[in-house]
């Protein structure tokens, strides 16, 4: 019976409405979990990555990482600052990056074949760092919460009023309707303002916002096959590469020009 499970999430949902938030660009928010819940998830997954997969012995790479990652951190605000920090690099060829909530992050040996400068990995650092910092797995986390309960609560009423044929048709035409009208918007949402504020955090820790730009066009040129802007978690690219390109100046203009550029020795 789904009906309980349906008011035991809406009760929390209810419960946790008063917690919506405005996150640093200023779009609201539902989070419907804490920052401790979050970061302990974060915490967990990282431990389990380190567990399992491959880390690097190169201590080289692991010592570039921390650099940068080092200087990025440096420029967040104290309450992001102060998270006890951490890097991995992860021996995959992938071309990725990626930042936890309670301040974890990994870097995949094949990101470095790209990102072939300490400012092009500064450019990646710092947008999975904004991840966290928009605290976009937490809304992550509640948006499929919220959908639960919706999908829940249509589930219980076609189950009532439809055969259940049409039952299962509707909640899969619902459950891809979920995901295109609810989800995926979201997620690029979140990639755009990641895009933004991590090339405004990369060029504050003194690397050049140029190469968010640079990488990006590389990026495209290793996966040029993409799908429809309308059906992808990620912005479309020419679109992104505009919005990148046009900051660079200002990025740089607003920068203090005495200040030191970061020395991260790449291996």
């Amino acid at each position: 019976m789904a009906i309980p499970r349906i008011a035991a999430l809406a009760a929390v949902i209810a419960l946790a409405l008063p917690g919506c938030a405005t996150n640093p660009s200023g779009r609201s928010q539902m989070l419907l979990i804490g920052d401790a819940q979050v970061n302990q998830m974060g915490l967990t997954a990282f431990n389990q990555m380190k567990a399992s997969d491959k880390l690097s012995t190169d201590p080289a790479k692991q010592r570039y990482a921390e650099c940068v990652t080092r200087a990025i951190v440096a420029q967040l605000d104290p309450q992001w600052r102060q998270l006890p920090w951490e890097v991995a690099v992860f021996n995959h060829t992938a071309a990725n990056a990626f930042a936890l909530p309670g301040g974890k992050v990994g870097v995949h040996t094949g990101l470095l074949k790209v990102a072939t400068t300490q400012d092009e990995l500064a450019a990646v650092i710092g947008h999975e760092i904004a991840h966290v910092t928009h605290r976009h797995g937490a809304e992550r986390i509640s948006q499929g919460m919220a959908a639960e309960v919706a999908l829940a609560a249509t589930q219980a009423y076609v189950g009532r009023k439809q055969s259940p044929e049409e039952a299962r048709m509707a909640l899969a035409l619902l459950g891809v309707g979920a995901q295109i009208g609810v989800m995926l918007p979201f997620s690029r949402l979140h990639e755009s303002e990641a895009d933004i504020a991590g090339q405004a955090l990369m060029a504050r820790a003194g690397f050049d916002p140029q190469a968010a730009v640079s990488l990006w066009d590389k990026m495209h040129a290793e996966n040029p096959a993409r799908p429809p802007q309308w059906l992808s978690t990620h912005p479309d690219p020419e679109r992104r590469r505009d919005r990148l390109a046009a900051r660079v100046e200002p990025l740089r203009t607003a920068r203090d020009p005495a200040s030191p550029r970061p020395a991260c020795t790449v291996p």
